[in-house]
């Protein structure tokens, strides 16, 4: 099953964006899903599919949790725009929000926002608490993604499908069948 298949499975939600460099860059635990307040021109900017999760993370104000460094392009002649970099508040249950405070305050982990899609109609973010990954660990990330891949493409080959497409034998059987052109003696 491909990744994408993966996205897909999921009933009823339509994926805006995810950030690929939540799981190189750390280990995720416990995920939550939450709803985000915003304005009439964001929400029709990630119906476009324009925004951007690379640098965001979350932050607990006052009993509240905000997601802070997510960029929604700002939407071309509004009359009422938005600030594309703004903090947007996040739609929790308080004993969702305790649960985050105390891994973030206990276990030194931070919150970063993994996925933004839109669930029958609703924009839902999910999020995420995350350990920061050493150099050495992403490494490791990288050589069981490369060794993935090369198994992958061994099982592809064994199956017969390496050379699909490419219509007809090997270049060195080619050569010999081919009728060499006559030089003039």
């Amino acid at each position: 099953m491909s990744r994408a298949d993966k996205e897909k499975e999921r009933e009823g939600e339509k994926l805006i964006v995810r950030n690929k460099r939540a799981t190189f860059d750390y280990t995720l635990e416990d995920r939550y899903e939450a709803g985000l307040v915003l304005l009439g021109s964001e929400v029709k900017m990630l119906r476009d599919g324009a925004a951007e999760l690379t640098d965001s993370w979350c932050a607990i104000e006052n009993g509240e949790m905000f997601l802070k460094g997510v960029n929604i392009s700002v939407m071309p002649q509004a009359a009422f725009g938005h600030e594309p970099k703004r903090p947007r508040k996040l739609l929790l249950h308080e004993s969702e929000i305790e649960a985050i405070r105390k891994g973030v305050e206990r276990e030194g982990m931070t919150v970063i926002a993994t996925r933004l899609y839109f669930k029958n109609g609703r924009v839902k973010v999910e999020i995420a608490l995350a350990k920061g990954k050493k150099t050495v660990d992403k490494r490791e990330s990288l050589k069981e993604k490369d060794a993935a891949r090369e198994a992958r493409a061994a099982i592809e080959r064994a199956r017969g499908g390496g050379d699909r497409g490419r219509g007809g034998p090997p270049r060195a059987e080619r050569s010999e069948n081919r009728a060499r052109p006559r030089r003039p003696e």
